[in-house]
């Protein structure tokens, strides 16, 4: 638990919304050398890896906030069993890659579990104590433990981010609402190969009062991090009430 914190109100699209930091975890998505580097999967194809490089920072002050105040934090990383047993066909033979899902690359065999590419990368490695997801599919719940080890420590609100905006993150922050999570998606701690689909992707989330969360800058979630319970507690009770009951 973050006990250090107390519930104080992030300023978020599409409006401010009352965060009790005790049950808030930190949800960072498919940060590896796959994605992130020349070399994985991502290049393979065809994008501009270095377009991801702007959501670094952002996270890791976040990351950093998350663990001076021992707050609950997840890492996910996309992959598959060396056998890909777990891949589906479908999956391996879509599109017209370079190399192919289990294929040979720079850093091991392309998106497989135990492959020096698989792994997150090293400016946001995680420390003991966090949590690693490794996921098969697009969403952080879809066979996997990530359900049961938010139910474990009383988690009711994530913080999300990673990439890619448009595919994983939406995915998982789809998956956390009907769960029945809060999501709050980091805009500048995501980032997408592609500029207009970042844009597009948070618009969605954050679209028609916030149909499946709502979305904020590492700047307003550093800055509510640090705001005294005694100056915002007043302010908020009543928002945190509301927020609850959507």
């Amino acid at each position: 638990m973050a006990d250090s914190l107390h519930t104080t109100t992030v300023l978020a699209e599409p409006g401010p919304i009352a965060v009790d930091w005790g049950t808030t975890a930190l949800v960072i998505i498919d940060m590896q050398r796959d994605f992130m580097e020349p070399g994985g999967f991502g290049e393979t194809l065809g994008n501009d890896v270095s377009q991801l490089a702007s959501a670094v920072a952002p996270i890791a002050a976040v990351l950093k906030a998350a663990r001076e105040t021992g707050m609950m934090v997840v890492h996910t990383r996309e992959g598959h069993l060396p056998d890909l047993s777990d891949a589906p066909p479908a999956k391996i033979e879509r599109g017209a890659p370079s190399l192919r899902i289990g294929d040979p690359g720079p850093m091991g065999r392309i998106l497989i579990r135990g492959e020096a590419g698989h792994d997150i990368i090293p400016a946001l490695y995680p420390v003991e104590g966090e949590i690693v997801i490794d996921k098969p599919g697009k969403g952080a719940f879809y066979a996997t433990t990530l359900g049961a080890d938010l139910k474990a420590r009383d988690i009711d609100t994530l913080l999300v981010c990673g990439v890619t905006t448009e595919v994983c993150v939406n995915t998982t922050v789809r998956e956390a609402n009907d769960r029945g999570y809060r999501c709050i998606v980091i805009s500048d701690g995501c980032a997408s190969y592609f500029p207009e689909f970042h844009e597009m992707g948070l618009k969605m989330i954050k679209a028609q009062g916030g149909i499946f969360g709502w979305v904020a800058s590492s700047a307003a979630i550093l800055e509510a991090m640090t705001l005294s319970d005694s100056e915002n507690a007043p302010e908020t009770s009543n928002k945190l009430a509301a927020g609850a009951s959507r």
